[in-house]
């Protein structure tokens, strides 16, 4: 199957190089499953942001052959190629003759520009999505998900997402154990649902302006097993509880106790991603202090329990989870 990566000046490297990764171990592993291509849209090297240039194989003005599936790369900003009217036309005509075309990152701004994102379903950067949903008034933007699919129309969001997308491709073609194959072949973590949300409490900790309450939250990021009740939290910072609650919920839009539970959530998330232990153990290792609370936690911020959520990303639960929802049956 022909990839093809559309990349133009000022692009993002990682938009291009983290699916090229993907599908180049999954060509390895597979024996040549994938044939990874990288297109610019003129003759030459192409410079990217990060300073490094990318060598393209062909360039959109010659005849480039069939195309399984295209992916647009993206860039930091709305890229400039939206108003490339030779990039537009290309696209407008060689997407739809693609078994599945896509973009990555604010790419979504090019294949909206092309008009093929219209009456989709689509997302992009968080920092984009209102520019999008203005811009393109015909397309239903998701704020917050790290990939969407409508029809053969793939979107998703900031940088790294790209990546979580690419393994979601490759399981459609080659199915769920070469996904995750290639996600330890690449050391990241098995295969994000694309439902989930762009936001990790780590990236949400940086909106707080107060040096004092930001210093806070990563503390507990850091820390998500230490006792965070208001009290001890209020004293870490030098201010009475009633008045740190109120301090707390005016910089991060939650109350304490949310951010505490999301913190751990999010935590446990990684564990039952990364790890196989015991569900008991996760919820002990973030600070609940039984599986119930977990999974009461857990069903709160993303509608599944611990024990579904491994299975959903990791297949078949293993028998240390099976072991673990035998002993407690709310686990």
């Amino acid at each position: 199957m022909r990839v093809a990566l559309l990349a133009y000046p000022g692009v993002a490297a990682l938009d291009v190089t983290g699916p090229a990764e993907v599908f180049a171990a999954a060509a390895r592993l597979t024996g040549g499953g994938y044939e990874l291509v990288l297109l610019g849209t003129k003759p030459g090297p192409i410079p990217t942001v990060s300073s490094m240039a990318l060598h393209p194989a062909g360039v959109i003005s010659e005849d480039l052959g069939r195309m399984d599936t295209l992916l647009i790369a993206g860039s930091p900003g709305i890229p400039p190629v939206i108003k490339d009217a030779e990039v537009l036309e290309w696209t407008r005509r060689e997407a739809p003759r693609c078994r599945r075309h896509g973009a990555i990152c604010t790419g979504a701004f090019v294949l909206g520009a092309a008009g093929l994102l219209d009456g989709k379903r689509a997302t992009t950067h968080w920092r984009f999505t209102r520019a999008l949903a203005h811009t393109h008034p015909r397309v239903t933007v998701e704020h917050d998900s790290l990939f969407v699919r409508d029809g053969s129309t793939y979107t998703s969001a900031g940088v790294s997402s790209g990546i979580d997308l690419a393994l979601a491709l490759v399981e459609e073609d080659f199915g769920r154990k070469l996904a995750l194959s290639v996600a330890r072949e690449l050391v990241v973590f098995l295969k994000r649902p694309g439902g989930q949300s762009q936001f990790s409490h780590q990236l949400a900790a940086q909106f707080s302006d107060l040096p004092a309450i930001q210093g806070l939250q990563h503390w507990v990021i850091d820390h998500p097993r230490e006792d965070h009740s208001v009290e001890r939290l209020a004293r870490r910072v030098h201010m009475s509880p009633r008045n740190f609650a109120r301090v707390f919920r005016r910089e991060t839009g939650e109350t304490p106790a949310g951010f505490v539970e999301a913190v751990r959530v999010e935590a446990a998330r990684r564990l039952l991603e990364s790890t196989e232990l015991p569900i008991q153990t996760v919820a002990d290792r973030v600070g609940f202090s039984n599986t119930n609370g977990l999974r009461r936690a857990f069903l709160r911020q993303h509608g599944t329990g611990p024990a579904e959520y491994r299975h959903s990303v990791k297949g078949a639960p293993s028998s240390a989870s099976q072991k673990s929802r035998g002993r407690k049956p709310g686990t």
